[in-house]
């Protein structure tokens, strides 16, 4: 039996975090989420719709979540490991679409905004960043993808036990992916929709 879980890093995220889980709770087996310091009650609210939540008792960022979510995936001896963000941005119910290429071999599935010429309901000043990040993503590595930014992803067995990065911040999501590449894992993208009436 395959364990999908999803797992999510949380900074006050208390008003909306309760939605995102049980959203989750329909296509994964566990949801994990990392209270990164919140000084709200997000914790708490996370443990009332069902998560399993691990706290940082001060904010460490964004990459350093990310690395409690990967460790408490091998713990769990997960076998798929969804990764989303946690302030409704991202869609539940796209979960789905991420899962599939995993059933065809590939070890990281990336949720893109802008494949299929999507993307048009992005801020200019997001799309601006996320375009100069991917060409540093591609010319550090030599990866080509639409979204390299992108925090809706989906990793397989192989991924979870093997990925490793350092950062602590928002470039954990480019190492992970130059990981993916100097490790000769399998790397897709899909198509998703992400909402921008929350910032």
């Amino acid at each position: 039996m395959t364990l999908t879980i999803a797992a999510m890093p949380a900074y006050n995220e208390a008003h909306v975090i309760a939605e995102v889980i049980l959203g989750c709770k329909k296509y994964v087996d566990n949801v994990i989420v990392v209270d990164d310091g919140s000084s709200d009650n997000t914790a708490e609210v996370a443990r009332s719709a069902g998560g399993y939540v691990v706290k940082h008792e001060v904010n460490k960022g964004y990459g350093a979540a990310l690395k409690s979510c990967f460790k408490l995936a091998r713990e769990f001896n997960a076998d798929v490991m969804i990764i989303m963000d946690s302030d409704g941005q991202h869609n539940p119910d796209e979960i789905p679409r991420l899962l599939e290429p995993l059933k065809h071999g590939a070890d990281l599935v990336i949720g893109s905004r802008f494949i299929n010429g999507n993307g048009k309901n992005v801020p200019a000043y997001r799309k601006v960043g996320m375009k100069i990040l991917d060409i540093a993503t591609y010319l550090a590595g030599g990866i080509l993808v639409t979204d390299s930014q992108s925090g809706f992803r989906a990793y397989g067995k192989k991924a979870i036990e093997n990925v490793r990065f350092d950062g602590n911040n928002m470039s954990a999501g480019s190492e992970i992916l130059l990981y993916i590449k100097d490790h000769n894992l399998k790397f897709t993208e899909v198509e998703i929709h992400c909402r921008y009436d929350l910032d």
